[in-house]
């Protein structure tokens, strides 16, 4: 995110250049996972990451030098354009960015009517106003504790017995009217089993 403040020699006076965010892709879609899947949804991914999991299938968005700003309006713009039946904030890392102005604006462009979700591994201070929140924390870079009070839905990646240790721990931090996910790797039919078997001895949990 940008944020100058310029000074107007011949005014005296300063002048706010337009907050901007680097911007990955906004693309149109359903929700493929959790507890909105199939729902109509507008993807906000921004650039910047400093989590960087081995798994990842969008590095090209851990750079955020790479990708144009665009600013908030033209983002709040597309998404009121689009009318989605919700708006989802993802990354990348999108908590590296102060999320307060992205979040306000697109609720006033929308009138609210669109509910804003945010995906993120909560490794930065929260930011920003929404009505879902997905935490999908990492040990190797655990969330930053005003994340937790936010949660509505938890998700652990899971690829080992290690992982599932962490996932009751990571229970224990949010609410109890928090859903909770175990996500098997992706490719490793061993994390597959072992989630399945976890889940059918602990069914606080969802695959």
């Amino acid at each position: 995110m940008t944020f100058d403040i310029t000074f107007d020699r011949k005014s005296d006076r300063e002048t706010i250049d337009p907050i901007s965010y680097p911007v990955v892709e906004i693309f149109h879609s359903v929700q493929g996972e959790g507890a909105w899947a199939g729902v109509n949804a507008v993807f906000i991914r921004l650039g910047g990451c400093d989590v960087h999991c081995s798994f990842c299938d969008t590095k090209e968005s851990w750079n955020a030098n790479l990708h144009p700003l665009q600013s908030i309006d033209d983002i709040a713009q597309t998404v009121g354009r689009i009318k989605p039946a919700i708006a989802v904030i993802t990354g990348g890392e999108p908590l590296m960015h102060n999320l307060d102005p992205l979040t306000a604006t697109i609720g006033l462009i929308t009138k609210k009517q669109i509910p804003i979700h945010l995906e993120t591994s909560g490794a930065h201070p929260k930011s920003g106003n929404f009505d879902w929140v997905t935490l999908s924390p990492k040990q190797f870079k655990p969330p930053h504790a005003s994340v937790y009070d936010r949660v509505q839905e938890l998700k652990i990646v899971v690829s080992n017995p290690e992982d599932l240790q962490w996932a009751e721990l990571q229970s224990t931090r949010v609410s109890l009217n928090a859903l909770r996910y175990l996500q098997p790797e992706w490719g490793n039919p061993q994390a597959q089993a072992l989630t399945l078997d976890y889940i059918l001895a602990h069914p606080q949990w969802r695959m």
